[in-house]
């Protein structure tokens, strides 16, 4: 599994833990749905602003998101 799509499947297990729609999603982080739908699809990556924006969205740090990505993308490796 990429990057991406190890990204998108980690924001997308979080929004749901949270009861958070994509579209309540992106307007709290101020982007748009379809862009929200794209980063769990893997489509995209997000850029660092998105990063930031969606972290603060979801009531956690960058760095705890990222965390868990790594995390994701050890269990991938292994």
């Amino acid at each position: 599994m990429n990057l991406e799509a190890i990204f998108g499947q980690v924001l997308k297990n979080i929004r749901k833990e949270q009861k958070v729609s994509q579209e309540e999603l992106a307007f709290r982080s101020n982007l748009d749905r379809t862009y929200i739908s794209m980063l769990e699809r893997g489509i995209h990556q997000p850029t660092l602003n998105s990063l930031l924006a969606i972290a603060a969205a979801l009531d956690m740090k960058a760095a705890e998101l990222v965390g868990l990505v790594e995390n994701e993308m050890e269990s991938y490796q292994n």
